[in-house]
């Protein structure tokens, strides 16, 4: 069986297809692991936050400016 022209052609084609889209499917996993990273370091400060403003007492005065 002899290869025409465009079945090369469509093959090459095929296989650059391939190839960016195991890149693009490599960059949205590392983008994803980068998203949750941010996600939980905001979770982490909103909690530490939330927890530091709990802890406080209520009675206590303001600092005075200077």
């Amino acid at each position: 069986m002899q290869f025409r022209t465009i079945q090369i052609v469509a093959g090459l084609t095929a296989a650059v297809a391939f190839v960016l889209a195991f890149m693009a499917a490599g960059a949205a996993l590392v983008s994803g692991l980068f998203m949750l990273t941010g996600l939980a370091a905001v979770g982490w400060l909103a909690y530490s936050l939330i927890k530091g403003v709990m802890r406080r007492d209520p009675k206590a005065e303001p600092p005075a400016r200077a």
